[in-house]
Parts: C-alpha cells; sequence; structure tokens
C-alpha cells in the first residue's frame, strides 16, 4: 500500500502560493495519471493541477479559498488497487445508488451541494456583491459568466443590477467596472476588501520596492521611421495575418537586440551572485479588460523572426485578455517592457518585475517640430517622437549601463529601416 502526496507545483518565477479554486475531484474518485485533480489560481493565472499516479483520491489537504505554498501536499492519492474495496467496505452499497425522481430527500441534497459547488466559483468580491443587493439563487442562475469556464465576474452582476427593474436608486449601486470610488446616495464613503489580484499585485509591487534599489532613466527617440513602416504595412499585415501589427510588435524585437549588446540587463542576483540568462524572454505587460495587469512572456526573442515576434505575441496578449494562460505563458521572463504609450501616457517610472533587473516603458508617440540636422545645414520638422525610460535595478547597473543601453534602443529605432520585411 502506497500513498503519493500530490504537492502544489512552481507556478512562475517569483510565485510562492496559490489559492484553491476548485476541486475536480472528490474523495474516494479513481484517478489516472495526468487527470486533474484540483484548480487553483495565482496573481498571474488559473490553473489546473495534474496528478502523476495512477490511484484512489484519499485526502484532500485543504479547502477551497485556502491559500498554500508551493511544495506543500494538496491530496493523498493511494496507489493500491485495495483503497478502492476500503472505501465501498466504509459505505455501504455506495454502487448502488441511482437517481431516483421521487427521492426528495436525495434532491434537495444535491441542490444543496451543486449550490455550494456554484459558490465556490465565486470571488470575495462577487460574494459580496450578491450579499449586499440580495441576488438570489435563482437570478444568479440566469446570468451569463464572463469569467473563466462561465464564472461570475463584477462585471457580469453590476451588468445584470443595472438592467434590473429595481426600487433600488442607480447612485447606491457602484457601476463603474474599472473601481472608480464613488458615493452612495448618504454620501458616505464605499469601503471594499481588496481582490484577491489587487493584494497579491500589492504584495509584489512592495516587495520589489523592498528588494531592489530602484533608479530610472529617460531618453527621447525619433520614432518617425518606424511609425510609417506600421502604417505602410498594416492593412496588408492585417488581411493576411488577421490581427493588428501594433508598435509593440517591432519594440519587442529592438529591445531583444539591444540586450544581446547588455546581458547583464538580461540577468538575476541571488545572495550576491549575478545569473546571467542565456535566453532573451521578453515579458509584455498586458492590461486586463477589468484594470488588472498580467506579464506573458515571449521565449527567445532575439531568435524569432520579426513575424515569429509579431506571431507569439499577439497569440500571448489575445489569451491573456481571454484568462485563458498556462502558467508556462508567464514563466521565464528575463526582461519586461510595457507600452503605456497606449494610454497617451508622455512616460512613466515602472517597479522592476522581481526578479529581473530591469523595465523599459515606452509612452505615446507623438507628432512635435524638431530640429533636423542635414549636411546642407539645420531646419525645422514635424517628427514623429517617443520618450523612453528605464527603471533598473541601482545595486548591479550603474547609471552609464543604463544610459548606454537606453541609446542603444534610441539608435535601433531611428535606425529603422523603412524597407524592412517581417520575415
Amino acid at each position: 500500500m502506497t500513498k503519493y502526496n500530490l504537492t502544489l507545483p512552481k507556478m512562475g518565477e517569483s510565485v510562492e502560493e496559490a489559492t484553491i479554486v476548485n476541486w475536480l475531484k472528490n474523495i474516494g474518485d479513481e484517478i489516472k495519471a495526468d487527470d486533474f485533480i484540483v484548480e487553483v489560481a495565482t496573481d498571474k493565472v488559473d490553473s489546473e493541477v495534474p496528478c502523476d499516479v495512477d490511484g484512489i483520491l484519499i485526502e484532500k489537504c485543504f479547502e477551497i479559498n485556502d491559500v498554500v505554498k508551493v511544495g506543500e501536499t494538496l491530496c493523498v492519492i493511494e496507489t493500491s488497487d485495495a483503497q478502492k474495496e476500503k472505501i465501498i467496505q466504509a459505505i455501504p452499497n455506495l454502487d448502488l445508488i441511482e437517481e431516483d425522481e421521487n427521492n426528495q430527500e436525495i434532491i434537495q441534497t444535491n441542490e444543496k451541494i451543486n449550490q455550494i459547488s456554484d459558490e465556490s466559483f465565486l470571488s470575495p468580491l462577487v460574494r459580496s456583491i450578491i450579499d449586499k443587493e440580495g441576488i438570489s439563487q435563482n437570478d444568479l442562475s440566469k446570468i451569463k459568466g464572463s469569467g473563466k469556464k462561465g464564472r461570475l465576474t463584477k462585471k457580469d452582476l453590476l451588468e445584470f443590477l443595472g438592467n434590473k427593474n429595481t426600487d433600488v436608486e442607480k447612485s447606491e449601486i457602484n457601476l463603474d467596472i474599472n473601481f472608480k470610488p464613488t458615493l452612495i446616495a448618504n454620501d458616505s464613503d464605499i469601503v471594499r476588501e481588496l481582490t484577491r489580484f489587487e493584494k497579491m499585485t500589492s504584495d509584489h509591487m512592495i516587495s520589489s520596492k523592498n528588494t531592489s534599489v530602484n533608479a530610472q532613466m529617460f531618453i527621447e527617440a525619433d520614432i518617425t521611421n518606424l511609425f510609417e513602416w506600421r502604417e505602410n504595412l498594416k492593412d496588408k499585415f492585417f488581411k493576411d495575418e488577421k490581427f493588428k501589427l501594433t508598435i509593440t510588435y517591432p519594440l519587442i524585437q529592438i529591445v531583444s537586440q539591444a540586450l544581446r549588446e547588455f546581458p547583464v540587463l538580461n540577468a538575476t542576483l541571488s545572495k550576491n551572485k549575478l545569473i546571467l540568462k542565456k535566453d532573451i524572454n521578453i515579458g509584455v505587460a498586458t492590461a486586463l479588460d477589468n484594470g488588472n495587469l498580467i506579464v506573458p512572456v515571449v521565449k527567445n526573442a532575439d531568435q524569432l523572426s520579426l513575424l515569429g515576434i509579431c506571431k507569439s505575441a499577439n497569440n500571448l496578449i489575445s489569451i491573456a485578455r481571454e484568462n485563458d494562460l498556462s502558467p508556462d505563458d508567464i514563466l521565464d521572463g528575463t526582461f519586461t517592457i510595457t507600452n503605456i504609450g497606449v494610454f497617451e501616457s508622455l512616460t512613466g517610472t515602472a517597479i522592476i518585475n522581481q526578479p529581473q533587473l530591469g523595465i523599459v516603458a515606452f509612452g505615446s508617440v507623438r507628432k512635435i517640430p524638431r530640429v533636423i540636422e542635414t549636411n546642407k545645414g539645420d531646419f525645422i520638422g514635424i517628427r514623429r517622437v517617443v520618450v523612453i525610460s528605464l527603471s533598473f535595478d541601482h545595486r548591479i547597473i550603474n547609471g552609464a549601463t543604463g544610459g548606454l543601453f537606453l541609446k542603444k534602443i534610441k539608435n535601433l529605432i531611428e535606425e529603422w529601416d523603412s524597407n524592412q520585411t517581417l520575415t
């Protein structure tokens, strides 16, 4: 008789814990190798944990909504066939229980179990809205969830409340899906618990600030050639590839090329040892519809063609916004970029994504007058300009290295070949 402890696997760099979202198997269930046992959620992705062995599930070590550390035992699997007989003997006539429409006790029990199971898919924020607004189980069954696997989200509930014909004043319901502070009818402040994602993001940002000595540098680049190249190709690209060609994709290539010359920025620091990464894996900060941020990773970006980067990045961003990333999609990032220009921000000072040593933020592309130098003299022209900021770990990266790295990115942008192809 052998017992196998299924532990919480490593879910990605800097991820040390996960929350139990749903048990996919029950005690007594027969388990096959590679069957998914439990669904967990981190601050980055939701994921199912598979089993490595055949056997019988005999013990769950955690309940739904419990927080589990990486390496802790999630459940125990009995790998001996004798366990099945043991369970059957402990519960007489277990295999003889069948559905009976006339057995009201069984029906009511099943309904209660189903209700509890449904609630296990609800976040604390969603549950608080349900309680506050008095949404019945009957009403909940009518709401189509837009979250992963049909889960109800705050947006789903607020849309339902907004469309429902009730006597409640709209001023008493927070209809803002972006979580902006509002006032209820009696002018008192609204107080709510942080969501699990917000709590984990907060902890991650504080940890980064407490770990690294964050320093920033800025540079301005003339992005006219790259911008016009994109404008000339975007229609044909969309027709051929069925997705949009954005400025972010060539910027991923440019940053990966710059990192080849500055490997110290493609590294991590661990216990006074600098680990220079052999792969250049670019994390792309991606804003989600609910206001959260996630960083999927384009693996080996320096080895991909520009078209390969476009396809890889677009696929990752698309599945991120569908809340369908796998742990591998956010794993092993060595450097991060963020395009805050999509929000019309001029620039920003991004916080380093631990355990990396740097992050680059690209601001909005603006048309402004600039002095253009030629061999026939200087003149004023209208150019497209972007401000680039670099946040770096000053424990390792000094100002000279950071400045030269930014200048390399600037040069690669300004020297962009307008005639280059996507292959």
